[in-house]
């Protein structure tokens, strides 16, 4: 395993590094402000988004780009410490076509959409004209266990009838939100098993009977561009809407989820490196009982022990990643639960020893610390919670050993009878 950057990609971070650093940053102030007073910050994101494809800093996170296709086509551990840099800042991903839930939306859209569905959906969202949200977890049911998601999707002639009600549907109140791909029951086969009953259909906003009912705040934070509750009231769309084949709901769930949470993880790093900077920056210029925290050994515990276990979780990442490249999502499905488990918990625990260290005032809005921190604490839910990720984890493992039961008989140190 070799996770060295190439010469490709240590340009693609000294390029992304610089355009960070004279455009996204200087704009960040704008943003906070207008993003506080309720709006979305269209020209400012608008005037960004020219630059980055003028500079060729587009579409990276896509691995099968074709050549028709606007952006740079990167492999998945190509793209993670590009997406390490972005996720710094919270909104730099959109600057670059690069935000989820459209990046996961548009590997739908590739892999599965219809030469019909990719000229209306995947060809805007690749030009970045137009950003879309998917609707998957719902409040009434138990979503950890997708099997129980209830929305219905139902044949009626020559369209789908679609009743129910999600919520987290990220993005959905962005102004440019033209498209929500929502997954459902359409249980057109009785006889099928509970994987097999689900099915994803694309729902223009626009369509008579969709709605959003509020922007859910995360432990009171409200994202811009929402985390929504919707509801479907007999929302009728055609046949043609249906993404891939019916009751493949589940597979291409898989599909989207495997490199978005590669994505997640890698902008999460990128998080607790500016918490440990930040951490390292405030102890060095703050006093208290007469010395710099820098010199108290508990925060320089915090320092160390928060160095080593960031770069333990990017390994782990680009071996997730690295494994995903070389022989697909499919076969990285355990190494992904393991980081999604790993990244979530690396962000509380690296945030909440930067919030210690700044005192009262990271508790504040004057730092981006309490927003990392309840991203973080979010992290350990969406894509799936902690117990589902150890679950999977514990499963692979215990599979392994029951297939060799005894193997460690001999390292017993029993007497003989």
């Amino acid at each position: 395993m070799d996770f060295g950057y190439t010469e490709k990609v240590s340009a693609l971070q000294e390029k992304l590094l610089t355009f960070m650093d004279d455009h996204v940053l200087p704009a960040n102030a704008e943003w906070v402000r207008i993003t506080g007073q309720g709006e979305y910050p269209m020209a400012l994101i608008d005037d960004l988004k020219g630059k980055a494809r003028a500079q060729g800093l587009w579409n990276l996170f896509l691995p099968g780009l074709k050549a028709d296709e606007p952006g740079v086509q990167l492999a998945n551990l190509e793209y993670a410490p590009l997406a390490e840099i972005m996720g710094r800042l919270s909104w730099a991903s959109e600057i670059f076509n690069c935000n989820a839930p459209d990046t996961g939306n548009m590997e739908l859209l590739h892999l599965f959409g219809t030469p019909e569905q990719k000229a209306a959906w995947l060809t805007p969202l690749l030009e970045g004209q137009v950003r879309s949200c998917f609707g998957m977890t719902e409040p009434d049911v138990a979503s950890s266990d997708a099997t129980n998601i209830s929305t219905s999707i139902r044949r009626d002639g020559d369209h789908y009838l679609i009743n129910g009600r999600k919520w987290f549907t990220t993005g959905a109140i962005h102004p440019n939100c033209k498209l929500c791909i929502v997954m459902g029951v359409t249980d057109s086969d009785p006889e099928a098993n509970a994987h097999s009953r689900h099915s994803m259909v694309l729902v223009p906003m626009d369509t008579p009977g969709f709605s959003i009912v509020r922007n859910v705040p995360i432990m009171n934070h409200h994202a811009p561009e929402g985390h929504c509750e919707v509801i479907f009231r007999n929302v009728r769309v055609p046949v043609s809407n249906l993404l891939g084949t019916e009751g493949k709901g589940f597979a291409l769930a898989q599909a989207r989820l495997g490199p978005g949470r590669v994505h997640h993880c890698m902008r999460t790093i990128g998080q607790c490196e500016l918490a440990l900077e930040m951490m390292c920056e405030r102890a060095l210029g703050r006093v208290a009982f007469g010395k710099h925290l820098s010199d108290f050994a508990n925060v320089q515990d915090w320092i160390a022990q928060s160095r080593v276990e960031i770069d333990q979780a990017r390994l782990l990442v680009l071996r997730a990643a690295w494994l995903m490249d070389q022989k697909g999502n499919a076969a990285a499905r355990v190494d992904v639960s393991a980081i999604k488990l790993v990244a979530a918990q690396l962000q509380t625990k690296v945030v909440d020893r930067a919030i210690q260290v700044f005192g009262a005032m990271g508790l504040t809005p004057d730092t981006p610390l309490p927003d990392l921190w309840t991203w973080g604490r979010a992290m350990r839910f969406f894509d799936g919670p902690d117990e589902v990720h150890l679950r999977t984890i514990a499963r692979q493992e215990l599979s392994v050993v029951r297939k060799n039961l005894g193997r460690t008989a001999l390292y017993y140190n029993l007497p003989t009878r």
